[in-house]
């Protein structure tokens, strides 16, 4: 593994025997913090993840999804934590409508977020759940001067969301957002905290923050009730995995979207993409290509597990996925339809310590603070219901109960059965390709995380455009176009690109050491110690 950056600009990677990597510094501290009060992996990455609801509430909330992967130093155990439909959303009740809404209640599943923290704490956990929620608590009740990127991204959410129930009155100070330095304080949300730490979360779906949630959304043309949120529970599922090179890469299974990363990989692997030089423009062509396939696939195919029409094994067969790539002109850039397999705004963290245990864990609102319906209390939701289809016999159509298609992924890498990274890349559309840009700068590549975090990336965008970071290589921007991609060069500080954070192991004994990484591109701080 190449220690040293390579990439102009970048950060150093942080080595240490236990580690901690997210996109706000106050809460990766208060991870390190989990981690030295004698918690562990888990603990810490907690700790993160409920001190990030508060320090970056532009990414996530407390009425957010969330998934996670953790090695338990002997085996790798997926949990969805992502919430379903309001029982009163049958297809009837979006009648006349083209589309579901992008903001507003009509995107606001059920929270599934504090649920999955309360699982993770019961099995992994080392410290009192309680114990888990001092830092955000205190930063809610006492204040944090909000970081560069974050005071950004909530100034440029106003304008869309200002009219949404609660969220004038819950984030914004005189009409505006805060500036970047500006202290930040938010009472009644550390109130909710301490609720949620005290009751183990047992009134966010039974008790009085439940019913304050229904009451508001009663009130202001939400259509959530008592047993939607008394319904909710996550799941322990079984990660898919997929070799690439001497590697596996494991994802969530189906309602995420991660197979799409590993679909793509297995397209790249049949199309020999690893021919061609690191950082040219045939191998990139090759990944856009590749993705494009993956992404006509997973748009058609995938939803809720219990609604998939295809199984998720005909979708990563070898020879399937050998007949996708033969569509690739290696010279010209294409469009591709679904194929035909045979039946048979997101915050990411990650932590590590010293016992070898490894979470790689993430959570959301989806874009920017979600839906914009704040109920009292600081509950910010999420607006994963936009995913939802409205096309009749989709598998994705939506239906009572039902978990809608989500883009939020944690990965992991291990390699011959033992654990390799822990590693993300959040922001929408982004994660999927960010992933396989990621897992080939470290396999093919043999960068370090926060190299493989530094290097220039491309993306297909929410309207299948192709845009590139402006430090992509001239000559590789112009290799792209050369071979038929309308390539837009996105200025430097565009936050287009994704947000990645990752821990891998350096050592192969029982005495565990990692390297870390977190993204230049948002405020983040990988630490340990």
């Amino acid at each position: 593994m190449l220690i040293s950056p390579p990439f102009d600009g970048g950060r150093a990677p942080v080595l240490a025997k236990n580690a901690v990597a997210s996109s706000q510094p106050l809460a990766t501290q208060a991870g390190i913090e989990a981690l030295q009060n004698g918690g562990n992996a888990v603990d810490a990455a907690l700790a993160t993840a409920i001190t990030l609801t508060v320090v970056e509430p532009t990414m996530n909330g407390l009425g957010g999804d969330g998934f996670a992967l953790i090695w338990d130093g002997k085996k790798l155990h997926g949990m969805n934590a992502s919430g379903r439909a309001p029982a009163a959303w049958t297809p009837e009740y979006f009648s006349g409508k083209a589309a579901m809404d992008l903001i507003g209640w009509n995107t606001v599943t059920v929270p599934g977020m504090v649920s999955g923290w309360i699982e993770l704490s019961r099995k992994f956990g080392k410290l009192p759940f309680a114990q888990l929620f001092k830092r955000a608590i205190d930063y809610a009740e006492n204040g944090f001067p909000v970081s560069p990127v974050i005071a950004r991204q909530w100034r440029e959410a106003i304008p869309i969301l200002k009219n949404q129930p609660g969220f004038t009155e819950s984030f914004l100070i005189d009409g505006k957002a805060p500036t970047a330095g500006q202290l930040w304080r938010y009472p009644a949300q550390a109130k909710t905290l301490r609720e949620i730490a005290d009751t183990e979360g047992e009134s966010f779906y039974k008790g009085p923050l439940a019913k304050s949630m229904v009451d508001f959304a009663q009130a202001t043309g939400g259509c959530l009730t008592m047993q939607d949120f008394a319904d909710n529970k996550p799941d322990w599922v079984e990660p898919l995995a997929f070799d690439y090179g001497e590697y596996t890469l494991h994802e969530i299974p189906p309602n995420g979207s991660g197979i799409a990363a590993q679909m793509a990989l297995g397209i790249l692997q049949a199309a020999n993409a690893k021919q061609y030089p690191a950082n040219s423009a045939q191998r990139i062509h090759l990944q856009i290509e590749a993705m494009r396939l993956a992404f006509a696939d997973v748009y058609t195919y995938l939803s809720d597990a219990r609604s998939m029409q295809v199984p998720v094994t005909s979708l990563l067969d070898r020879d399937y996925l050998a007949t996708r790539a033969v569509l690739i002109d290696h010279q010209k850039a294409g469009t591709y339809s679904a194929g035909d397999p045979h039946s048979g705004g997101t915050v990411y963290l990650c932590a590590a310590d010293e016992s070898g245990m490894m979470i790689s864990y993430i959570q959301s609102n989806f874009k920017g603070f979600g839906s914009g319906v704040v109920a009292p209390g600081g509950i910010a939701f999420h607006n994963r219901g936009m995913s939802f289809s409205l096309q009749e016999g989709h598998p994705n159509q939506v239906s009572p109960g039902k978990r809608p298609f989500h883009t939020i992924l944690p990965a992991f890498l291990t390699r011959d059965g033992k654990p390799s990274m822990a590693f993300g890349v959040m922001g929408g559309n982004m994660q999927p390709q960010g992933h396989i840009q990621f897992v080939m700068r470290f396999v093919d590549e043999y960068l370090n995380p926060q190299a493989c975090s530094d290097a220039p990336r491309w993306r297909i965008d929410d309207l299948g455009k192709l845009t590139v970071e402006a430090a992509m290589p001239q000559g590789v921007v112009d290799g792209l176009r050369a071979l038929g991609h309308e390539v837009a060069v996105q200025p430097t500080n565009s936050l287009d690109f994704g947000s990645a954070q990752a821990i891998a192991k350096l050592t192969e004994d029982v005495h565990s050491a990692f390297i870390a990484g977190s993204d230049h591109r948002r405020d983040g701080l990988a630490a340990g110690f």
